[in-house]
């Protein structure tokens, strides 16, 4: 029935429209005639037929009646907005030497996301001056081997290993010695400065 629900949904249905087509599709499914729900919902069977056909507005006291009358939930009977697609559909982006996937869709605002990562194997030579943010960083190795400037740390990161740190430490990741691929979550401040 939920299934039904959601293949038969429309965004732009009015609430009204999407109460009227909800009540005959479940009084159809139960086989239930007009006469049946009207004597169930205390409701006279013209004034049901009417609201079925869109010739009456759907009252809010008539909600909970057809309801019961039914056997259903008000929610099922309201048929809720349809389910958003939950893919997440962004474009990788590129940037000195990193490729990276959004895995999560744009949140709240100052809400964390995660990324698929893949380092280049020449990102080997870090800049002159390691960059501080606000925030933190964790990061899963998948495959390759993960080089991590932090503070005065020069540290080796190895498949099936995670890291987090404060990015208030001055910090910066490459490759050791091929192509890395991990995933990341970063707050908004790490977002920023390892995509823009």
């Amino acid at each position: 029935m939920l299934l039904a629900m959601q293949a038969n949904s429309n965004p732009d249905e009015s609430i009204d429209a999407r109460v009227r087509r909800r009540l005959r599709e479940l009084r159809t499914e139960q086989g239930l005639t007009l006469q049946q729900v009207s004597e169930r919902a205390h409701i006279d069977i013209s004034t049901l037929s009417r609201l079925e056909s869109g010739k009456r507005r759907l009252a809010l006291d008539h909600i909970a009646g057809l309801a019961a009358a039914l056997g259903v939930s008000t929610d099922d009977l309201l048929g809720g907005a349809p389910a958003s697609d939950p893919r997440i559909r962004s474009r990788p982006v590129k940037r000195d030497g990193l490729t990276m996937w959004p895995l999560t869709n744009r949140g709240q605002a100052g809400g964390l996301r995660a990324f698929k990562i893949r380092i280049n194997a020449s990102r080997r030579r870090p800049p002159e001056s390691l960059r501080v943010h606000d925030g933190h960083d964790w990061m899963y190795v998948i495959e390759g081997r993960l080089r991590l400037l932090l503070g005065d740390q020069d540290l080796v990161i190895e498949p099936d290993e995670a890291v987090e740190f404060s990015t208030g430490t001055p910090h910066w990741f490459g490759a050791v010695d091929g192509p890395v691929e991990l995933i990341a979550v970063f707050g908004p401040h790490g977002e920023r400065t390892h995509l823009h």
